[in-house]
């Protein structure tokens, strides 16, 4: 596994355009006033031993030891080993609703964008444990496997959309299952579905399937994200709402007392999500009571420094720069290596 041990000395790398086109621009102006001098031509004879491609050659190979500058200082390290570790956590599973009245902006910006930037809060929170995600509207799949890498979990999170389930609705209950065969055979683990949604045309097994989770020792806690008054679904790319067949507004509500039965059949609690990090707080709170036990990851667990190759070509370079003159030499006058004659 490749990675840079100090990624920040990258920025560095924005300067590369700048010195590039200020160097095709100072030729430019200097070109410019030779013209404005003289015949191009004629200033060439009289000046035999200047060299027109030389000086470019030079800063080509300054440019390229510039550019790999920040990447001897940034330490790129490729990982030589590979190591299953034991770290004391715990697994969770998060459910999230990406159906249709998710869109809803009740709660800011959208229930579904609040949902993510509470998820990702989360993962931020968590050291040792490990996470999995299960999206779903009228049907449920697998967003992101069980797993301890928090940055795919969180690249996973910014492309949840509804457009992911074109069968709309509700399947809580399939959610729940589907979340509940994707944590590791491993025993002894505490385990949590987290169950993010605002339960609107939710199918009749939930509670079923929150009993089940919770007789396998898997606790189901569930965030109600929106108000009970609710509000009106947007229709992306237009200033309108979803209407009925009747055309009138659609009102999507937080479907509370469903989302408390879930959580109650699931041995777990129930939070309402609203613009404060309340939910968060709390559902932090009850995960951290599970039993954590030894979760086996597997990690690079050595990494080799391979800034001294980058440093060799760096000299490299340096040296052939300072070793190419930008006249030439009269000894070798006969010989046009930058040249087209």
């Amino acid at each position: 596994m490749f990675r840079f041990e100090e990624p920040n000395f990258l920025y560095l790398l924005f300067l590369v355009p700048i010195l590039f086109f200020g160097y095709l621009y100072s030729n430019f102006l200097k070109r410019k006033r030779l013209r404005e001098f003289g015949d191009p031509e004629l200033m060439q004879q009289l000046m035999p031993d200047v060299s027109r491609y030389r000086p470019d050659v030079k800063f080509l190979l300054l440019l390229a030891a510039v550019t790999l500058f920040p990447l001897l200082l940034a330490r790129p390290q490729f990982g030589a080993k590979m190591e299953t570790v034991k770290r004391q956590g715990i697994e969770v599973m998060i459910a999230l609703d990406i159906s249709n009245s998710m869109l809803a902006q009740d709660i800011q910006p959208s229930r579904l964008e609040r949902a993510k930037r509470l998820i990702s809060r989360l993962v931020d929170g968590m050291e040792n444990d490990k996470i999995g995600m299960v999206v779903f509207a009228g049907d449920a799949f697998t967003q992101l496997p069980i797993t301890s890498d928090y940055i795919s979990a969180k690249m996973f999170l910014s492309s949840i959309h509804p457009s992911l389930i074109s069968k709309q609705g509700t399947a809580i209950g399939a959610a729940i299952n589907l979340a509940a065969r994707s944590f590791t055979p491993q025993e002894g683990v505490g385990r949590s579905i987290i169950l993010i949604t605002d339960g609107e045309n939710h199918e009749g097994d939930a509670m079923e399937a929150a009993k089940a989770a919770a007789a396998k020792g898997i606790q189901v806690n569930v965030l109600g994200i929106g108000l009970p008054e609710g509000g009106p679904i947007p229709i992306e790319g237009t200033n309108d709402f979803r209407r009925d067949r009747e055309g009138n507004v659609v009102i999507t509500q937080l479907n509370e007392a469903m989302c408390q039965e879930i959580a109650k059949a699931g041995n777990g609690i129930y939070m309402r999500v609203d613009n404060s990090n309340s939910a968060q707080r709390a559902i932090e709170s009850e995960i951290n009571k599970l039993a954590k036990s030894d979760i086996e990851t597997k990690v690079y667990s050595e990494y080799n420094e391979q800034f001294q190759a980058v440093a060799w070509i760096i000299f490299l370079l340096l040296l052939v720069e300072l070793l190419i003159l930008e006249r030439k030499n009269p000894l070798f006058r006969n010989i046009h290596l930058f040249s087209k004659k």
